[in-house]
């Protein structure tokens, strides 16, 4: 599974703890940015992982921001991209499951054991054939193509 990483300043901390902890799992993680703590616009990596899913660079990302709002809402205007802000792992299981998301968005501020167990969750959950699950997301999908 090919994961992507990607954050402004305030999220750098936490991505690059994630980062080394989802190496030693053994997942392929590309980074895509920002490279260092020095002030960056959060639109930038967002919509840049945004544009690796839509790619298929990579199967799943996870962005993170001061709140996990701005980058979540830039990584949603790239086409295919169904990205949810998610504060513990039963969100993270239920946007998986109930919106296929295929990124999520996280705060900085949140301690590293809870990002932990809201990526694991994320990455372990499947996506559901439940018929109402697809309709919901083909909705979405259809309205993305007009």
């Amino acid at each position: 599974m090919r994961l992507g990483i990607a954050s402004d300043h305030r999220g750098y901390k936490l991505k690059e703890k994630l980062k080394k902890y989802l190496n030693k799992k053994g997942y392929e993680v590309e980074d895509y940015g920002t490279d260092s703590p020095e002030s960056a616009d959060y639109p930038i990596y967002g919509i840049k992982l945004g544009e690796a899913i839509r790619d298929k660079e990579i199967d799943l990302g996870i962005v993170i921001c001061g709140t996990g709002i701005g980058i979540s809402i830039a990584c949603n205007k790239v086409k295919g991209v169904r990205c949810a802000r998610v504060v513990n792992a039963k969100e993270a299981k239920t946007t998986k499951i109930h919106n296929m998301a295929n990124v999520i968005a996280l705060n900085e501020k949140m301690f590293l054991f809870q990002a932990k167990d809201i990526v694991d969750n994320f990455i372990k959950t499947k996506y559901q054939d439940d018929e109402r699950f697809i309709r919901r997301v083909n909705q979405i999908t259809e309205y993305e193509e007009k």
